[in-house]
């Protein structure tokens, strides 16, 4: 499979999905949560596109600089991790009450930071040798 390929599928399984919660939360949960509620709701979906914009990007790079695809598979696979862990506990917290279902969103995040953080490094600019 070409690098990066299924980075991309799993791109467009969570970008369908971010848009069609977001759609969910404005057109039926609008009306029915209180604003708190709705405002993580909101933060859930926001941060699920933006970060599904993130593996759609890392993907492209495993392409385009295949010597840097081991390292962006972590970065993939952190940025999955927290989709699942930081969105997902926020909308279970939204549509179920249960504050335990949000035990993942700091861990979610802490996932999320390191993505950054490792594709700072595997980019950071290096001395020649002369």
């Amino acid at each position: 499979m070409a690098l990066g390929r299924i980075w991309i599928f799993w791109s467009g399984i969570f970008g369908a999905v971010g848009v069609a919660m977001g759609a969910f939360g404005g057109h039926v949960l609008r009306p029915i949560l209180p604003l708190q509620v709705m405002t993580i709701f909101e933060t859930a979906v926001r941060y699920h596109l933006f970060h599904t914009l993130a593996l759609l990007g890392t993907a492209a790079l495993m392409a385009q600089y295949p010597d840097k695809a081991g390292g962006l598979r972590y970065v993939a696979q952190l940025l999955v991790a927290g989709l699942v862990l930081f969105s997902g506990g926020l909308y279970g917290l939204s549509l179920t009450g249960l504050e335990w279902l949000a035990w993942g969103t700091p861990v979610g995040g802490i996932c999320w930071i390191a993505a950054w953080i490792g594709m700072a490094w595997i980019f950071r600019p290096r001395r020649r040798s002369q």
